[in-house]
């Protein structure tokens, strides 16, 4: 498991990243939360200290769940109820406070990693008459295939794993192009429109005015 390590303290993190190292775990230490923002995406759990020198905590928590549903874990000296509160309601699946006995710090790692294991991706999405092949990146119907670019299936892909679900601007924006605070929202309407035309099926991509879009069954 790649587990991304956001702290300042050297102490702090070199002890972590040591426990979860020697339990056989990648990590990635970093100091500042907007590279935190622009590093989640291979990630497969979040320490996250609430105290970063460029941006609070709570902040970087509450962007990141805007676009990713990865395991976040707070891991921090600010333990007043407030903040614990609050952390919680923004989407942290648990919240320790330092010091933490690093035995503990890695059950519950262990816990909300199984918690939030999926059940598994299907390889082929059948929406109407559409078959979206994701492993081979191909879509088609019965009359033969349909050509999309790169881009314009990548934004095809997210919507299909989420068929009949709404899925946020940002979100698309985060999974397609690597970084939603970073990408061009223009490039994502061109796209949009791309797909649409060759799709050729009015409704098929809705959308969802002030949020997003999504895939209709």
């Amino acid at each position: 498991m790649k587990v991304l390590v956001v702290e300042d303290d050297d102490g702090v993190a070199n002890a972590v990243v040591g426990a979860l190292g020697a339990h056989g775990h990648l990590t990635e230490r970093l100091t500042r939360g907007e590279d935190a923002l622009r590093s989640h995406h291979d990630a497969d759990l979040v320490l996250l200290d609430l105290g970063l020198p460029d941006v609070d905590g709570l902040e970087v928590l509450r962007k990141l769940r805007r676009v990713a549903t990865t395991p976040v874990i707070v891991l921090t000296a600010r333990g007043d109820e407030r903040s614990v509160v609050r952390g919680l309601h923004l989407g942290a699946d648990d919240y320790l406070v330092k010091p933490v006995r690093l035995a503990e710090l890695l059950a519950r790692i262990h816990a909300v990693t199984r918690r939030a294991a999926p059940a598994g991706e299907p390889a082929v999405v059948r929406v109407r008459d559409l078959v979206i092949d994701l492993d081979a990146r191909r879509v088609g119907t019965e009359h033969g295939e349909i050509e999309l670019t790169a881009k314009e299936f990548d934004i095809l892909a997210v919507l299909a794993r989420n068929h009949g679900v709404a899925v946020s601007r940002q979100r698309l924006l985060d999974e397609v192009w690597g970084d939603a605070y970073l990408a061009v929202s223009r490039s994502l309407d061109v796209h949009l429109t791309g797909l649409r035309a060759k799709l050729g099926r009015p409704g098929l991509v809705a959308t969802i005015r002030g949020f997003g879009f999504r895939l209709e069954e």
